[in-house]
């Protein structure tokens, strides 16, 4: 059997564009040459692979099965033949998937697409949140970098560490919490939000005043640091995040920040990405922008007029600031 290997790059790039023209874009081709690259390709796996709805295409079911395959072996196509190539990042052409926390997004997001745009011009970023549960696209090659709290389970994984963090409390100006020394007890009474993807009223800040005999009323969840942030500005909700992947957005906010009253551990922050990555070139320049920018956040705040006291740093996702 002939194969066109050609016709995976094709493929892959229907795939990922959803569109003839699109792909054809993507490869630097006319559209009716993508038109009979698919034609082609539709012979070969006996599917349509994309069909018309509307005005738009949309995958088959084969299509969609086939597409995190189909993905990696064109990366690791191109790793093969390029292994040896210097890195021109004037030249490059690439599209990078970033899956960090809401938090670190918000924090750094900007100056990462600013800083991969100034370099490599022709890479493309998409960031993108994390999920609620774990899932295996780091493996799969649909994720390249992604953020998380913990260190990997599967040895195929690697990751690096970019900085510790603890938490803070954050309260709007005024709050009454801002009055006077913040003990345990005044922590535990007031009405408090978590942040979490799963919409959990709990985590482990109420374990550690479990072991003080307290217990803090949760009154709701919240999906996304931004939103609790907004939430405590606007209420009387207390918010306990990670200091340094919200400092700017809590300033932005004018909001008040408060030590946390608990002697909990540091929260690590580290960057994941799979095996086959290693030696890649483009993916190692990336993934070092990421940490030089991610470490960032962790340098020493300068000084500047604070809305309400400051304690330690703060750090977490209640409390994890790389996932929730």
């Amino acid at each position: 059997m002939q194969l066109d290997l050609n016709l995976l790059t094709a493929l892959d790039a229907l795939l990922e564009e959803g569109s003839v023209a699109g792909a054809a874009s993507r490869l630097h081709v006319t559209a009716p040459a993508m038109s009979r690259s698919l034609g082609r390709i539709r012979k070969a796996t006996g599917d349509q692979i994309l069909v018309r709805t509307g005005r738009s295409m949309v995958p088959t079911t084969r299509a969609l099965a086939m597409r995190a395959e189909v993905h990696a072996l064109v990366q690791q196509a191109h790793q093969l033949l390029s292994a040896q190539q210097e890195l021109d990042l004037a030249e490059l052409e690439r599209v990078f998937t970033v899956r960090w926390h809401d938090a670190l997004a918000a924090a750094c997001g900007t100056d990462l697409i600013t800083a991969v745009h100034r370099r490599a011009p022709g890479v493309q970023l998409r960031l993108t949140a994390e999920p609620g549960t774990d899932t295996p696209e780091l493996r799969r090659g649909e994720v390249d970098l992604e953020s998380s709290s913990g260190l990997p389970a599967l040895p195929d994984i690697r990751h690096q560490l970019i900085g510790r963090d603890r938490l803070v409390v954050a309260v709007r100006p005024g709050h009454p919490l801002t009055e006077g020394p913040l003990s345990m007890e005044r922590y535990a009474d007031a009405e408090h939000l978590t942040v979490s993807r799963r919409g959990s009223l709990r985590d482990p800040i109420d374990d550690a005043l479990t072991t003080h005999g307290l217990r803090r009323r949760v009154t709701a969840a919240g999906p996304s640091a931004a939103f609790a942030l907004q939430l405590a500005l606007a209420t009387d909700l207390v918010v306990t995040l990670p200091d340094a992947v919200t400092r700017a957005a809590r300033e932005q906010l004018g909001l008040a920040t408060l030590p946390l009253p608990l002697q909990l551990p540091d929260v690590p922050l580290y960057l994941l990405w799979h095996q086959r990555y290693d030696d890649d070139r483009a993916h190692t320049w990336l993934r070092e922008t990421a940490a030089e920018i991610l470490q960032s956040l962790f340098a020493p705040p300068t000084a500047s007029p604070s809305p309400s006291p400051t304690g330690p740093d703060g750090d977490g996702d209640a409390p994890d600031p790389a996932s929730g």
